[in-house]
């Protein structure tokens, strides 16, 4: 019977504190970048409401149309934000593990290509159509799960996240399926709480610059405050316009830059479906939720349809038609996204692992 000492649990304690202590001061550390963003943002309403608009606004119309017009983006910005911050990253269901005995031939097995192999019979049966730039199942040994499509590790918040698309410390979360809609609308309302002010503070900017206005405690504020507000508008428009192109041409961060790798080799389009659908697979089929920070996105962040390409017209003809979908004569349809998606991918995998590649083209881009 193997009896542990009283002192070698104290001296294996002692050697775990200092990991604990560095994780977490690691994870209180995480918070300045939103510190200083909530700081900023709370400065900017002082300096707003009551230098601008109650210390130097005259005329009281001006005064409580400004007001109303800025406490809307401001509301609109602090909400897609802090949806942001506080949606927990999305990770992959309980499918996507090894099964018990499968997972035990894998730990005890040595050679890479037998593990391979396990990985591919389990992989068989799920929606898995991405591999390494090597042509390998892409299997995340943290986790312990095969990652579905578009799934990356995060080395900060120690989980697989679906769609992954970076991490971003400046709302201490990864962005990824579950939140990328409120990141893009947190980008955008940003861009317009700074616009708002530049707009509404220039006048009294250029009149305190010119001395038209009286010394006084709201000049350092106005000033000031029209400053960071333009610096904020350059760096955030510039990335809102970055990820505004990702959505349209349906890719993530790390897509742009490693391209996915299907069966038949990479592919930067692969899952683009056409700029409507790419918009929608991200803000939702229905426009009035498009400008509210509430989930509207398509699918679960498993499985994606894919641009595939190299397809037979008779396997096309089938595919679409047992989708309920019937090409024209003389015509190859796109295959267009519904309930029986799935359906769809898993004809084009079984034809796939038999050796021929399957695709349906949802669109030529360049």
């Amino acid at each position: 019977m193997d009896v542990t000492s009283p002192s070698a649990n104290i001296l294996h304690g002692l050697k775990m504190a200092p990991s604990h202590a560095l994780r977490c001061c690691k994870r209180a550390l995480n918070w300045v970048p939103v510190l200083f963003i909530n700081l900023v943002v709370g400065w900017s309403y002082y300096a707003y409401v009551v230098e601008l608009c109650v210390y130097t606004i005259p005329n009281n119309a001006e005064r409580i149309s400004y007001l109303v017009i800025f406490h809307i983006f401001l509301t609109m910005f602090i909400w897609s934000y802090w949806k942001t911050i506080w949606s927990k990253p999305a990770g992959p269901s309980k499918v996507f593990c090894l099964p018990r005995a499968e997972k035990e031939l894998y730990e005890r097995e040595e050679r890479a290509d037998t593990q391979q192999e396990i990985l591919k019979k389990v992989a068989k049966n799920l929606p898995v159509y991405t591999r390494t730039a090597g042509g390998a199942i892409r299997y995340c040994h943290s986790c312990q799960v095969i990652k579905p499509d578009r799934c990356h590790h995060c080395s900060t918040c120690e989980m697989c996240v679906l769609k992954m698309d970076h991490h971003c410390p400046w709302v201490n979360n990864c962005v990824g399926f579950s939140n990328y809609k409120y990141f893009v609308l947190f980008l955008a309302y940003a861009s317009l709480y700074c616009v708002v002010i530049c707009a509404t503070v220039v006048q009294y900017f250029i009149k305190f610059w010119t001395k038209q206005l009286p010394e006084t405690h709201a000049k350092f504020h106005i000033l000031f405050l029209f400053f960071v507000a333009a610096l904020f508008f350059i760096s955030i428009l510039s990335l809102l316009s970055y990820h505004l192109w990702l959505v349209g041409k349906n890719r993530t961060t790390i897509e742009a830059f490693r391209a996915p790798v299907f069966a038949n080799g990479p592919d930067k389009n692969g899952f683009s479906l056409g700029c409507s659908r790419n918009v929608a697979e991200v803000f939702g089929e229905q426009a009035k939720y498009w400008m509210f920070p509430v989930f509207s996105s398509l699918g679960d962040g498993h499985s994606f349809v894919t641009r595939l390409v190299h397809i037979d017209p008779e396997q096309a003809n089938s595919i679409l038609q047992q989708n309920g979908k019937s090409p024209a004569d003389g015509e190859t349809n796109p295959c267009v996204p519904g309930n029986n998606i799935q359906h769809t991918v898993d004809e084009s995998k079984e034809k796939v692992d038999g050796g021929q590649i399957v695709s349906v083209t949802m669109e030529s881009e360049p």
